[in-house]
């Protein structure tokens, strides 16, 4: 077994993965946010992020994605380093295969955090200590999305009130992933890629007709599109390196839709 610190745990994905990683026997540390890494920090996995209102938060978002970050890094004596940044940065670009050239604007607000996760990448991956990686991930879904400042959130909060209006087009449509799946891969990856970065997404996209079909379907509530609303969509995402090394199965998110509407946490 392993030693592993979870930076980031009181968040959505580190929480899920420390919780994981001790249920596969590992020792597993979590700091809080403003402490530094511990003396033995191990296999060391950065969650720390901001996903909530970062168009309007640029200094927290920096802070989170890059300036903690550099904190960790200085200290140095992890065994291996993966940080973990998200599929969003391929926004506009015309590949999403992990050695895409990726495009960045900086008038654009929405891309404070595409432009911090890249910075954040560049520093792991050239900050010389062994095994530092890279996971982009896609759309992460899991039990009780209504606690939790997402597309899904919002549905399963309007869902609640008998009356879901959406703001994007029924066609927009992202690759969508199962917590359960992705958590034994960044526990694999952290050990043993051989990749510098790797895309972690389910291979398949599901557009928000679909999820909302599911959740009319359960909750009897009421759905209404707003007239000309945009696509909100991304590109698929490319999964040929994780395919490959790992030959991940996934399962298809939909079928959970009713812990992803439960108003319980998972224990």
């Amino acid at each position: 077994m392993a030693l592993f610190t979870v930076m980031g745990a009181s968040g959505f994905i580190g929480g899920a993965l420390a919780a994981f990683l001790r249920e596969q026997g590992h020792d597993v540390q979590t700091p809080a946010r403003d402490a530094d890494l511990p003396a033995r920090p191990g296999h060391v996995i950065y969650a720390i992020g901001l996903t909530a209102d970062f168009r309007h938060r640029p200094f927290a978002t920096s802070h989170a994605h890059v300036g903690r970050l550099t904190d960790f890094l200085e200290q140095g004596g992890a065994e291996s380093f993966l940080y973990l940044s998200s599929t969003r940065v391929y926004q506009g670009a015309n590949s999403t295969h992990e050695s895409s050239d990726l495009r960045a604007a900086p008038l654009d607000p929405g891309h404070v955090y595409n432009l911090t996760k890249l910075a954040g990448e560049a520093l792991v991956l050239n900050c010389g200590q062994p095994g530092a990686r890279v996971v982009r991930l896609s759309s992460v879904v899991g039990p009780s999305e209504s606690q939790r400042d997402t597309f899904l959130g919002a549905m399963a909060k309007g869902a609640a009130d008998g009356h879901i209006r959406v703001q994007s087009s029924p066609a927009s449509a992202k690759d969508y992933v199962w917590v359960g799946d992705v958590l034994p891969l960044l526990q694999n990856i952290a050990l043993s890629g051989v990749a510098p970065i790797y895309n972690v997404a389910s291979g398949r996209q599901t557009r928000h007709d679909d999820w909302l079909a599911g959740i009319a379907r359960l909750t009897g509530a009421r759905v209404e599109f707003a007239a000309d609303a945009p696509d909100a969509g991304f590109q698929p995402i490319d999964i040929s390196r994780l395919s490959a090394e790992f030959s991940p199965a996934f399962c298809n998110p939909l079928d959970h839709l009713p812990a992803i509407l439960s108003a319980t946490p998972a224990p």
